[in-house]
């Protein structure tokens, strides 16, 4: 079980509309809000069930009423005091959520069923969350203020998520703190020698911590005795980390989990059945806490690290677990991850060879930047274990490398189809061959041409045909040169959206187009050119942009020479993504606004007169010729908005391509429309699923596009738009009818 304080995207006032509530329900995507009054009191909840019951009972409902004509008032809740007395039974059928409130009935916090982990200041701590990775400065400050807030500053760039540090009082933890030299085995007497000389007094200790939380870095401690606990319970720490030299101490452990706050402990030099013991009494006191494999050996030699224990820590303690390693180099953390660490701890210094146990075991700064650089790449990797979906660069590879099955001779419509119709091959552009044996025996739901690809629509034996269709903006859809009058008689589309490939600028296109056409046109710029060129306006390389800036420009000739088939469109958009990405990982702010200079600089050299170029929202990890790279421009809503102000540049808005930056980062989509819709000028208007998957049939992903028309009638109203389906003008543009059939609905 979780509980989680950080509720705001799942209440939503009673005063408020149903539309608020929907916002809120994508933003969580729990499926659920709760309501609540003025005060915070629990009113009800509204869920998507909810909304359904509503809709199939005939009430008729918008989003802009009030959000209890449709809320639930048979909410399961319980006391925030009795949340110890919550367990697997608390939950019944369709409740994995249970708001928890205080005496006058408000929402504090909620209780889910489906993970267990805990908050730490404002992280969540739990198996749904990246790995919380934890810089161990100790006493490697070496007793030196200014040392100890150069390693906080150090840790931050490196990437912690948290620093860590101890506090001793050396009159309660040695029995002879002060006592002459001597008396002592060789390694006590080196570890108090360390100790007395290493370490921060209490108020310049706290003096890191205050700058710790500047930086936005929380701050854990290790009290190891109870008059150091009390002086962090005077400050104020968010959590502790227990010691393995202190997780079999039940007199500071019982103290520190009736604290009430999260508890880090590391399990080195421990018997398992004294783990056992301390879980016991740890869930005794209702503690939150996350068990750390370790071994207590610096350095720890590779054999004696134990990694498969991880599993058998995690079923002992019922909690997340984590890794805490004082072996050498960065790499063991990293196969802890993956293996289900979920927290990681790591001893950090400046310097390896300066005096002191942990010095040696420690990684630089460069070092813990490496190690956290390859921990959130192998988290990425891990992934899920929902059923496997074929990958956006399988689907590429798939269309170019797979085999296909293909009609062998003409068919008619309502022939049986038998093994000598179909043959197999390349590429991989129709039905996979898997599906021969169901295909034969069905009847053609067609006619079908020797040559042509089988598709899933023959399986299911039904046509996606082609009609007019009603939208309050101007429609179409994307062509090249020669589907364009097949596909553009089988509509009443406004206009068509050329999507060009590096070759059709040669093309003498007279050949496939009418002399006048009474639709218009768009056109979309190649984005690959010959000699693996891809179009970069960002790029500092001078004659590569200097070709960049020639290609687009031979795209802009293009389509003024267009516009005397098309009288009817005096200033075509031209699509184009701009450039902007990178092959080793993002760029940051700074960087980024330098690139947005260069773009418009080099836009401004190319010859736009007679068309209207539109720079395309992209996503994050885009899909280019040669593999995926990261994306850094015309990805975040805020920058392009102030790009477009300031040098007049207008916006092809990719609902998909926006989508999935929305989902990598966190954004709101409705909010992103919101910040870029005076700018926009053309739409590409089709589906995403997180935050690479651009080949999701619409309708299928993570788009709400009840919500999504909303944002889009407000703020791009009239605005123009094309369905720009993967492969949809597959089976004579099955895939564009079957998109604009569900966009009706909406548009």
């Amino acid at each position: 079980m979780l509980i989680r304080a950080g509720i705001e995207n799942y209440l939503v006032r009673a005063s408020e509309k149903i539309v608020v509530a929907l916002n809120k329900i994508n933003k969580n995507k729990s499926g659920i809000v709760f309501v609540v009054d003025e005060s915070g009191a629990l009113q009800g909840s509204l869920s998507d069930g909810d909304l359904r019951r509503s809709l199939l009972s005939g009430r008729s409902i918008s989003v802009e009423d009030n959000v209890l004509s449709a809320a639930n008032d048979k909410v399961v809740a319980f006391h925030v005091g009795n949340v110890r007395s919550l367990d697997s039974q608390s939950f019944s059928d369709g409740v994995d959520i249970i708001p928890l409130v205080d005496a006058l009935g408000r929402v504090s916090a909620l209780a889910f069923s489906a993970e267990y982990g805990f908050y730490f200041g404002d992280r969540e701590i739990s198996e749904s969350q990246p790995s919380y990775l934890i810089a161990e400065i100790g006493n490697n400050h070496n007793g030196c203020l200014d040392l100890a807030f150069k390693l906080v500053d150090l840790a931050k760039e490196a990437g912690a998520d948290c620093v860590k540090f101890q506090l001793r009082d050396m009159d309660a933890l040695y029995k002879d703190s002060g006592g002459k030299k001597g008396g002592d085995d060789l390694g006590t007497e080196y570890t108090k020698d360390l100790l007395r000389s290493f370490q921060l007094k209490p108020d310049d200790l706290f003096k890191v911590f205050d700058h710790c939380k500047q930086l936005g870095l929380p701050p854990l401690c290790t009290p190891w005795d109870m008059p150091s606990f009390k002086r962090l319970e005077e400050y104020g720490v968010q959590g502790y980390k227990v010691a393995s030299a202190d997780f079999t101490n039940h007199e500071l452990l019982s103290a520190l989990a009736n604290s009430g706050k999260p508890l880090f402990c590391s399990t080195g030099m421990c018997t398992e059945k004294e783990i056992e013991k301390s879980v016991e009494m740890l869930g005794g006191c209702g503690a939150e806490f996350a068990l750390l494999h370790c071994n207590s050996t610096y350095p720890t030699p590779y054999k004696d690290v134990n990694l498969k224990y991880l599993k058998r820590l995690k079923k002992l303690s019922g909690s997340v677990v984590g890794y805490s390693g004082h072996e050498r180099g960065g790499f063991i953390p990293v196969a802890a991850v993956a293996l289900g660490a979920k927290v990681i701890e790591k001893h950090f210094t400046i310097d390896k060879s300066m005096e002191g146990n942990d010095h040696r075991v420690s990684l630089l700064p460069e070092e813990f930047s490496d190690m956290v650089s390859m921990i959130r790449n192998v988290e990425e990797a891990i992934g899920t274990d929902r059923s496997r979906q074929v990958t956006q660069g399988e689907l590429i590879n798939r269309e170019n490398l797979a085999k296909s099955l293909v009609a062998s001779r003409d068919i008619g419509k309502g022939e049986r189809i038998t093994k000598a119709h179909v043959d197999v091959r390349s590429p991989g552009q129709g039905l996979q061959p898997i599906y021969l044996t169901e295909l034969v025996g069905k009847d053609a739901p067609r006619s079908i041409k020797k040559g042509d690809y089988f598709h899933a629509s023959d399986l299911a034996g039904r046509v996606i045909e082609a009609r007019n269709y009603s939208f309050a903006r101007p429609f179409g859809i994307p062509v090249r040169y020669h589907d364009y009058r097949k596909l553009t008689k089988m509509s009443n589309l406004d206009f068509v959206e050329f999507h060009l490939s590096y070759g059709d600028l040669d093309l003498d296109f007279s050949e496939y187009l009418l002399p006048e056409n009474e639709i218009g046109f768009a056109v979309h710029s190649p984005e690959l050119f010959s000699g693996d060129h891809i179009l970069d306006l960002a790029s500092t390389d001078s004659r590569y942009v200097e070709r960049s800036v020639y290609e687009l420009g031979r795209v802009c000739s293009t389509a003024r020479a267009l516009k005397s088939y098309f009288p009817s469109t005096e200033s075509p958009v031209i699509v184009v993504n701009a450039g902007g990405f990178s092959v080793d990982g993002f760029k940051d702010k700074s960087e980024r606004a330098v690139m947005y200079e260069r773009v418009a600089s080099r836009l401004s050299e190319v010859d736009q007169s007679g068309v209207q170029v539109a720079v395309q929202t992209m996503p994050p990890f885009p899909w280019h010729f040669g593999g995926q790279s990261y994306h850094n421009l015309f990805v975040d809503p805020g920058e392009m908005s102030v790009f477009c102000r300031e040098y007049g540049v207008k916006l092809c808005l990719d609902i998909s391509h926006s989508a999935m930056a929305c989902s990598y980062y966190g954004w709101d989509l409705f909010e992103f429309v919101e910040l870029v819709g005076e700018h926009v000028v053309h739409l590409h208007i089709v589906d995403a699923l997180g935050v690479d998957g651009e080949g999701v049939k619409i309708g299928e992903g993570d788009v709400n596009f009840k919500l999504l028309s909303n944002a889009l009638n407000k703020h791009c109203n009239k605005v123009q738009f094309i369905p720009e389906v993967w492969q949809g003008h597959k089976n004579s543009g099955e895939g564009f009818w079957e998109a604009l059939e569900f966009l009706e609905g909406y548009l």
